[in-house]
């Protein structure tokens, strides 16, 4: 596949443009901490709170994804592309808060309430979405992590698999048991819902 001759030196500027915004960053530039984030923040944002599912956790997370980069971008050394880099960290302190919180909730739940909210929870829900949703958060980190960055993002394998620091395979098969354990879920929704 060819690249249009117009978009190859514009993709190279915009590149070297991300290059020097970094390289003033580095020397402490606030105007260029402003610019990259800027750049980056919805996109952080959105993939933080598909992972969290919590807006408030997601707008947490995407800050100190951003506190992180700036004190540690001496360590970007520029092997992948910026935002790549910005979602290896997304992901990785998503899926810290995700395992704080469960601990902290385990932690504070008394056994009771938890046994009785299951009891009362409804067995059949004729919401799609929840279901679906539901279900994307049952599944295990990786496979979340890279079901909602490909099927919900976008990234290729390629990119997932340097932002989680995992081989192409390894975001492939993730993928694939992702998919496969959401089609059972979601077979055993429609199951429900006829009867």
């Amino acid at each position: 596949m060819e690249m249009d001759s117009t978009l190859a030196p514009e993709r190279a500027h915009q590149l070297a443009d991300q290059r020097a915004l970094i390289e003033r960053a580095r020397r402490g530039d606030a105007s260029a901490h402003r610019a990259l984030y800027d750049a980056h923040v919805d996109q952080i944002y959105r993939l933080t709170y598909r992972l969290t599912g919590a807006e408030h956790t997601a707008r947490e997370v995407t800050q100190n994804v951003f506190v992180r980069a700036f004190a540690s971008l001496d360590g970007f050394r520029g092997e992948s592309a910026f935002g790549t880099w910005l979602h290896a960290i997304a992901v990785s302190l998503s899926l810290n808060e995700i395992r704080r919180r469960k601990r902290e909730w385990t932690r504070n739940a008394p056994l009771d309430e938890a046994t009785a909210l299951a009891e009362s929870a409804p067995k059949s829900d004729p919401y799609l979405r929840e279901r679906v949703m539901d279900a994307v958060k049952d599944l295990p980190e990786g496979c979340r992590a890279v079901f909602l960055m490909h099927d919900a993002e976008g990234y290729t394998h390629q990119e997932i698999a340097a932002a989680l620091g995992v081989s192409v395979g390894t975001s492939k098969a993730q993928l694939s048991r992702a998919r496969g354990k959401l089609r059972v879920a979601l077979a055993m929704f429609a199951e429900e819902w006829e009867t």
